[in-house]
């Protein structure tokens, strides 16, 4: 079984109607990272992605660049758990 690690991020900045969520998606998938990500409603994004130690390294230096429109002040990485099939996007919380 391959190492699988899961981490939550918290990503601050102009990260709102700028196709962040559904490039994350999309490079999720390319990635094969599985998990989600949602707006929030104090104006963030949150997600949680998991995958190899390679890949979850892989998005989250994508996080902190994000889509072309997107302004990414600051990623926290935080611990996480859970087990996910695919990768989603998940309502606004």
């Amino acid at each position: 079984m391959t190492e699988r690690v899961t981490r939550r991020l918290e990503i601050r900045g102009r990260v709102q109607g700028v196709w962040y969520r559904e490039s994350m998606r999309q490079e999720a998938v390319r990635l094969r990272v599985t998990g989600w990500v949602r707006n929030r409603a104090d104006g963030n994004v949150e997600a949680v992605v998991q995958g190899s130690p390679e890949a979850v390294d892989a998005i989250t230096a994508w996080a902190r660049r994000g889509p072309e429109q997107a302004r990414v002040d600051a990623v926290d990485v935080l611990p996480a758990e859970g087990d996910f099939l695919s990768f989603e996007k998940r309502a606004t919380a």
